[in-house]
């Protein structure tokens, strides 16, 4: 990588079981210095859909926990990773970001993606449209967004998005826009995310030795990485790339460790010799993962770093050992 942005890190959480735990969660976030608390767009909470979604149960609604998240803490900067178009009135979610990077004195971060959970659609009663579909509406969305945004009178028209005949109130905070996150794994979207976005989520590796294509995980990275640079051209330097290690554990020990890797390696049918490399895995001491997110900067341009929410606390010390290098 010829350029190499310097590194963030954020969390990803859910989970809490009272106002005050969610509120002490976002502090403590703050106060360990991570630049981000994302959450998730998901909603399925025990049951046999949750099951068959194969995605941990959803405590929390994202807008409301956002919004939440921002009043309690100063600097924290607030967002979903990603906000799905299909769940969400166009106008409603421009209008609710807007509102939120107002209230929160420009510290949102607009995370949008295409869908991807069928089963989660179906126990929503929600329509899964096909991938291009999607991707369109994506498109449309975005577009409206960045419209609303600019406080200009609306007069967006297309197949999924048609907003006309007001102007897009609040101005957000943050002009011209709040930073835009696209997540997604595919050509289309990454491409879509390479042209209109500002941070380009890319989404979790498959864990098979060698994938459809017969690509290694590695190999899939880069070519993953490589649909950003080819749609951004001269843009792509400016551009977070997002990633979240789905598996993390800082160990003491390389005993530690093999078990770890092998709880994984189980759990999701592979060989674990190869699967520290994995892109999407961080397992070792606070000086090994360290640089390990160094060489998948180097190699894959991942500088923004999400982890999940059981690992803020002992992930802090890398956190803080990277972060703005």
């Amino acid at each position: 990588m010829s350029t190499l942005r310097p590194f963030r890190f954020a969390v990803q959480a859910t989970k809490a079981k009272s106002g005050s735990e969610w509120r002490d969660l976002a502090r403590r976030v703050e106060d360990l210095g991570y630049s981000t608390l994302f959450l998730a767009d998901h909603y399925l909470g025990h049951g046999p859909a949750q099951k068959e979604a194969r995605w941990p149960p959803q405590y929390l609604a994202p807008i409301a926990a956002m919004a939440t998240a921002a009043a309690v803490t100063e600097t924290l900067r607030v967002g979903c990773r990603v906000f799905c178009v299909d769940y969400h009135v166009p106008a409603v979610l421009a209008k609710e970001t807007a509102t939120i990077d107002l209230l929160s004195d420009g510290r949102l971060e607009l995370g949008i993606g295409a869908g991807w959970s069928e089963p989660e659609y179906r126990a929503m009663g929600v329509p899964y449209e096909t991938p291009g579909q999607r991707i369109k509406k994506l498109t449309e969305v975005i577009a409206l967004l960045r419209a609303h945004w600019s406080g200009q009178d609306l007069d967006q028209h297309g197949e999924f998005v048609n907003v006309t005949g007001y102007a897009g109130l609040p101005r957000p905070v943050q002009q011209p826009h709040p930073p835009i996150m696209i997540g997604g794994g595919r050509r289309r979207v990454l491409s879509l995310a390479g042209r209109e976005a500002d941070i380009v989520s890319i989404s979790t590796v498959p864990f098979a030795a060698v994938n459809e294509d017969g690509l290694t995980p590695a190999e899939e990275a880069a070519r993953r990485l490589g649909y950003v640079r080819d749609a951004a051209g001269e843009r792509f330097a400016g551009i977070d790339i997002e990633t979240s290690p789905f598996f993390t554990r800082i160990t003491k020990d390389a005993e530690e460790a093999d078990a770890a890797v092998a709880r994984v390696a189980a759990a999701m049918r592979v060989d674990p010799v190869s699967l520290p490399n994995h892109p999407n895995m961080l397992v070792g001491s606070p000086d090994e993962v360290a640089e390990r997110l160094q060489e998948r900067r180097e190699a894959f341009g991942m500088n923004y770093i999400t982890v999940q929410q059981s690992e803020i606390e002992s992930f802090a010390p890398v956190a803080a050992r990277l972060s703005g290098r």
